[in-house]
């Protein structure tokens, strides 16, 4: 019996190898072109390594606030429907859309000196430009809406006749909420958390106009490639990659399992 591919199955395939192959060349390229040597070099550069911790405690940092604020938040907009909902979804969404320099130079309007709430951080103490706290309210502000996306489809996805039954059985509100509701999302709650993670460790444009100083590691591969060329930006990349590689794989076997 003769087989007949359907067009669309074919052009599906097709589309599949050239996405495919647009991702992974420049990532091979960029994982092979440095040697040896410049890779150990780089791996032991006190300053990239200094660059490379810091972008994971910063990002550590902002998935911890992202946890801390944006859970009870998140769990708000799966189970209560209120006027206005889908404008508050959306003001969530709004980091992801902005240009990155934009949420930079607009996180600076409310910081600085001239505004008041940035003149009450200045009496206080704080100073949010080029600091770490201001490269944490940057990675926090890129990286919370994807933390609180994904553990909302996590609270939406358990039963809400549960948290019935226990409050019918007598458990509180936070009762139910911390023993039945939280263990249940855990797994779309440590998804959140990588995300917010990997988000935060690609972010820029942004840092770069809040806080060019202390380095962390994109704006260090953005010195050395202004500065050095490709030579000794490269190598600095390949381990970041590296970095976001592991996050990407702990993320996408999360994810089949809580799809299992």
């Amino acid at each position: 019996m003769k087989r007949h591919f359907d067009p669309l199955f074919i052009m599906s395939i097709g589309s599949c190898v050239v996405v495919s192959l647009f991702i992974v060349i420049p990532l091979i390229q960029m994982l092979m072109a440095p040697s040896r040597e410049i890779l150990s070099e780089s791996l032991y550069d006190p300053d990239v390594q200094k660059a490379i911790w810091l972008s994971i405690y910063s990002s550590g940092l902002a998935a911890l606030i992202s946890f801390i604020i944006g859970t009870p938040f998140a769990y708000l907009i799966a189970r209560k429907s209120f006027f206005g909902k889908q404008f508050v979804e959306g003001i969530i969404d709004l980091p992801i859309m902005i240009p990155h320099p934009v949420i930079g130079i607009a996180i600076l309007g409310i910081v600085g000196k001239h505004h008041w709430l940035g003149n009450l951080l200045y009496k206080l103490g704080i100073q949010v430009m080029g600091t770490l706290s201001g490269i944490v309210v940057v990675l926090t502000f890129v990286g919370m809406p994807f933390y609180i996306n994904a553990v909302k489809n996590g609270f939406e996805s358990i039963p809400v006749r549960l948290e019935h039954v226990s409050r019918s059985l007598g458990a509180s509100f936070s009762r139910t909420f911390f023993h039945i509701t939280l263990p249940l999302a855990w797994r779309s709650i440590i998804v959140g958390i990588i995300m917010c993670l990997a988000r935060a460790m690609s972010e820029f444009g942004a840092i770069v106009v809040v806080a060019y100083h202390p380095m962390n590691a994109p704006v260090l591969i953005y010195e050395r490639f202004t500065a050095f060329g490709l030579k000794y930006s490269q190598p600095i990349a390949v381990l970041l990659i590296v970095i976001c590689l592991i996050l990407f794989i702990a993320l996408r076997l999360l994810s089949k399992k809580d799809s299992a």
